[in-house]
């Protein structure tokens, strides 16, 4: 018999079994398209299209865009402006809304929650756990503000240390601790360079393939 998809990454024991299961899912990529690249877009700055999908060290990334912001003169209204023009994902909407009809759905992004305010609204408004910007009087973001060291996985280890399965969905470098840390996880649209360095995690190209990859999760997990 063939030993089942997610069997490796489920450790829970029969007399330790949890009886609640929650999802947490990624923001940008599964939810929202990616910000910092439509503000590239808006914007014609090329070297804003870098993402956690090509750099791994998050504080190193943020330092390289916040000091692009400022050689360009960039400030919050102008990144404002740009996600409020932005949509949620193609059926996005829909299978966020069937997952929190079954689960408790957690949202948890490494983005801020001044640019998230526009858009999730748009989303339904789920429950959503970020990081904070440092801005100016003059609209100049100078800093931020980290919730927790590695808030993803940290807030799944908790929900573990409460005795509730957590199936973690994500698609880039700092996702990955989350994945690790969760019952199960799984990678949704990732860069080829994550799959092949994270090989264990299934990975879906679609929503519909991604309920049905949560579904096969939730299922050896004892749901």
């Amino acid at each position: 018999m063939m030993p089942h998809p997610f069997a490796e990454q489920v450790e829970v024991a029969g007399s330790q079994r949890a009886t609640m299961l929650a999802v947490c899912l990624d923001l940008e990529g599964i939810l929202v398209p990616e910000v910092w690249v439509n503000v590239a877009k808006q914007t014609g700055i090329e070297a804003l299209r870098r993402t956690t999908r090509d750099e791994p060290d998050y504080d190193r990334l943020m330092r390289y865009r916040l000091d692009i912001l400022d050689e360009n003169g960039i400030t919050i209204d102008d990144i404002t402006a740009v996600i409020e023009a932005m949509e949620p994902l193609e059926e996005s909407v829909g299978f966020l809304d069937s997952l929190e009809r079954r689960w408790p759905t957690l949202v948890l992004s490494d983005t801020f929650s001044q640019f998230a305010r526009p858009i999730m609204d748009k989303l339904g408004n789920p429950t959503l756990l970020c990081h904070t910007l440092v801005i100016e009087d003059s609209g100049r973001i100078s800093d931020w503000t980290i919730r927790l060291q590695d808030q993803k996985r940290r807030t799944v280890e908790a929900l573990r240390a409460m005795n509730l399965e957590v199936i973690a969905v994500g698609d880039s470098y700092n996702d990955t601790s989350m994945l690790a840390a969760a019952s199960a996880g799984i990678l949704f649209r990732p860069p080829d360079n994550v799959v092949e360095e994270f090989p264990q995690y299934p990975v879906t190209q679609d929503y519909h393939g991604l309920a049905a990859a949560i579904d096969e999760a939730a299922s050896a997990l004892g749901e």
